[in-house]
């Protein structure tokens, strides 16, 4: 009985934290849609494939969200036809390379500012080298949700079948141009207000779900699995490493305070394996895989998740 107290708290807790920063995506990725020209946004990004990837991994400063806010943001960034490149290093960096995030860990390690400084710069690495990979795939969509991959292919046939337009056109009795039927940005105030609170409410009730399973998972596997376990492994230069990678992806924590989480462990384990938490834990853990699941096919996951932590346990490894 006391084991399930401790999970079901353990469970409140991680929605606690993370259904704030969720609802920060989920709003983010509707003010991109409706009050933002995202046609301009998207053009401005740099179409090659590594400095698409480096541009999506500094967008965090721009939209400062967690592992948990990063995902509505990057699912709409790739419906208005962003390259791969850029949506999957934001996914990655946003929840570390952002302003709030670097100046927690600064908080938590003052007294190591090389870990602050390694913590931005291999986040970067994985987060640029990841993206960049990824755009090899020059059609995304096979390894998209099936719905998602749907709903980026509606979007691009709607300007390729009204190319053949020209002017202006009618709906119903009233007169509007191309640009104004296409873009939500040139809607009514009222008409725009709208389209924000229901695509907030579609993806709250979407992507909630799935944070509610995760949240869920994570609580259920720290009661039931000892942290001595864990923590027995952190002796050696590798395990240690390895010991908290998987520490990182079970305990779920928030990147805005999991600096603070690992300062608890300072005197225990080496200052790479901290590292390894650090960088490691906002790109993959037991939440977020839900979560970035209702992006990715299964495969495409599994595949990011390989790149992220062998690139993560090697910069670990070799950095400090």
């Amino acid at each position: 009985m006391g084991q399930f107290q401790s999970a079901f708290t353990l469970f409140l807790s991680l929605l606690v934290e993370a259904i704030p920063f969720l609802l920060l995506g989920v709003m983010l990725s509707g003010a991109l849609m409706v009050f933002v020209d995202e046609g301009r946004l998207i053009r401005a990004i740099p179409r090659h494939p590594f400095l698409g990837a480096l541009t999506g991994s500094l967008i965090g400063f721009l939209f400062p969200v967690c592992e948990c806010g990063n995902v509505p943001v990057a699912r709409r960034l790739l419906t208005q036809g962003a390259p791969a490149s850029v949506a999957v290093a934001f996914l990655l960096a946003a929840p570390t390379i952002n302003p709030i995030v670097i100046w927690a860990t600064w908080t938590a390690f003052r007294d190591q500012p090389e870990l602050v400084l390694w913590r931005v710069v291999l986040s970067l690495v994985v987060a640029v080298t990841t993206g960049t990979i990824f755009s090899v795939q020059k059609d995304i969509r096979p390894l998209l949700q099936p719905r998602l991959a749907m709903a980026i292919a509606s979007a691009a046939e709607v300007p390729k079948s009204l190319d053949r337009l020209t002017g202006t056109f009618f709906v119903g009795e009233e007169k509007k141009t191309l640009e104004q039927t296409l873009s939500p940005v040139c809607a009514p105030q009222e008409e725009r207000w709208r389209m924000f609170l229901t695509n907030t409410l579609v993806e709250l009730r979407e992507l909630g779900a799935i944070l509610i399973f995760g949240s869920a998972i994570a609580a259920i596997v720290q009661v039931w699995v000892p942290r001595d376990v864990i923590v027995g492994l952190g002796q050696g230069p590798i395990t240690s490493i390895l010991a908290m990678m998987t520490l990182a992806a079970v305990v779920s924590i928030c990147s805005t305070v999991d600096a603070f989480f690992a300062l608890s462990f300072a005197g225990i384990f080496t200052t790479g394996s901290l590292l390894s938490f650090l960088v490691f834990g906002p790109m993959i853990d037991l939440k977020a895989i839900g979560l970035i699941l209702t992006i990715f096919q299964r495969r495409a996951v599994i595949y990011l998740f390989l790149l992220a932590g062998q690139m993560t346990f090697l910069g670990s490894l070799f950095s400090i």
